[in-house]
């Protein structure tokens, strides 16, 4: 516990605020201001004696919220760093991207704001970064056993900074050209700058975890050859098979995928020469009406990127019905509320449409130019049309970001031979293990869609696992009880 009245000194969260529109669509950076520490403390202090801190089971990792808590508002933030990567690997990318199942399960948030647990945790990691207190730790033994993870975004770099710091050798397979995955790529630099990505990888590559970027296993290397040369295999390629819109005028040019989109932002904020001789992307917003469809995060990353683009105009649209303004009866504290939110990218501009189906894309000369939609309603489970209010929309874009449907089965999984579950996941035993032994699954390529903290609590396991299987027995930290996870 912090001050045991913090709570009533303080009553209200407060976060860092955000950098004007008008000036952070100039620019690429992340959108916050700094934060001083002594409001931090100020906000670590609300950190009540609880009892039974429910923020822990609210965390996938299991992070110790109240003693972090604690050292921050006590100047002790050496120790904080201590406490912190204690179970979380990465917390300056969690602290920037997690949506924090932990504030909604915090007990202070049944009557009052929760406390500003993600905050604090970003700023405890940058902390560290700053001052120099996250270095690499080497193992003092090799065990001699080589380990291939296949996929580096959050879940495969857990498992590998883990097996790493283990003992074994590590490499780490990524088809595209540079190490991140989804958090080189797909988050915009807006929501996190690729500088935090570089510093963590750096430190990984000095603790001996060796990368392979540009190499498609199941293509470049042979599954043959993966099982040849390395005593275990972790899966961490991630659900990458989006959901498609199926709808007449699919076909029309202008339509794509928010992960065919997206990544071009982020290369060109990295250098890469990728600009036309008009200074664009292949795909871009510029001077176009743009219509999304989805109304999640991934939505809202295309959002804010067509805003920096410079989009003529900007529609987002989402099936559901609007979320009411505070919690949802249907999600009681402490579970995760249905609620409406605002993020920096909405706050920015365009219009949020929900209750909306989209029925055919028209076109011209085989560009897309607009949509056809109507509006729904929910009735049994299921959506139905509102007779009356059909409309046509302008679109010179579409961006379509509906979620993720499972992982990529042909090449690898199906030469792996590797059992799948009704969802087309990768099937996995208590300890992460696959149909075949040896090959592991770690992150949304096993779980399915889902959040950066269950990725990195999914890696964290899966190492534990792979450590079990390679060495008879493990030291190796899980926030996933083997009994706890999923069964195939």
């Amino acid at each position: 516990m912090a001050d045991p009245r913090g709570f009533l000194k303080h009553t209200s969260k407060e976060l860092p605020s955000r950098r004007p529109v008008a000036l952070r669509l100039k620019d690429w950076k992340e959108v916050y201001e700094d934060f001083s520490d002594g409001k931090l403390q100020d906000q670590a202090s609300r950190c009540m004696d609880c009892g039974i801190p429910f923020c822990h089971n609210g965390c996938p990792l299991g992070n110790l919220i109240p003693e972090w808590n604690d050292l921050v508002y006590k100047d002790r933030w050496r120790d904080a760093i201590e406490r912190l990567h204690a179970t979380n690997n990465f917390p300056e990318f969690t602290g920037r991207l997690c949506p924090a199942p932990c504030e909604a399960s915090c007990v202070l948030g049944i009557n009052q704001d929760p406390v500003t647990i993600k905050q604090v945790e970003v700023e405890i990691i940058d902390h560290a970064f700053d001052h120099g207190w996250v270095v690499p730790m080497v193992p003092d033994v090799q065990t001699g056993k080589k380990v291939a993870v296949v996929g580096s975004g959050p879940a495969g770099l857990a498992v590998a900074q883990q097996l790493t710091r283990a003992g074994h050798t590590v490499t780490v397979f990524e088809r595209a050209d540079r190490i991140g995955g989804l958090l080189r790529y797909g988050i915009p630099e807006f929501k996190m700058e690729k500088r935090h990505v570089d510093r963590r990888l750096e430190q990984m590559a000095a603790e001996g975890t060796q990368f392979r970027p540009g190499v498609n296993v199941g293509v470049d290397v042979t599954v043959k050859q993966l099982r040849l040369n390395y005593d275990a295999v972790v899966l961490a390629g991630g659900a990458t098979e989006s959901r498609d819109l199926p709808i007449p005028g699919r076909e029309l040019d202008g339509i794509h995928q928010a992960m065919e989109f997206l990544p071009w932002a982020n290369r060109v904020q990295l250098g890469d020469p990728v600009l036309d001789e008009n200074g664009q992307p292949p795909i871009t917003a510029k001077d176009k009406h743009v219509i999304i469809i989805g109304g999640g995060d991934t939505g809202a990353d295309c959002l804010g990127t067509s805003h920096r683009q410079g989009a003529a105009n900007i529609h987002q649209f989402e099936i559901m019905p609007r979320p009411p303004a505070d919690r949802s009866p249907s999600t009681p504290w402490p579970t995760y509320p249905l609620m409406f939110r605002v993020s920096s990218a909405h706050e920015e501009g365009g219009e949020r449409v929900f209750s909306v189906n989209t029925e055919e894309f028209v076109g011209e000369n085989g560009r897309v130019t607009g949509l056809r939609a109507h509006e729904v309603t929910m009735n049994g489970g299921k959506f139905e049309k509102v007779e009356g209010t059909d409309f046509e929309l302008k679109a010179d874009l579409v961006l379509l970001a509906m979620g993720f449907v499972g992982p990529e089965k042909p090449g690898l999984l199906t030469n792996l031979g590797v059992e799948l579950t009704d969802r087309g996941n990768v099937a996995r035993d208590a300890n992460f293990q696959t149909s075949v032994p040896g090959v592991f699954v770690a992150g949304d390529m096993g779980r399915g869609q889902s959040l950066i903290v269950w990725a990195i609590a999914e890696g964290r396991a899966a190492a534990a696992g792979v450590d079990r299987y390679l060495m008879g027995r493990t030291a190796l930290p899980s926030p996933i009880k083997p009994t706890a996870a999923p069964q195939r």
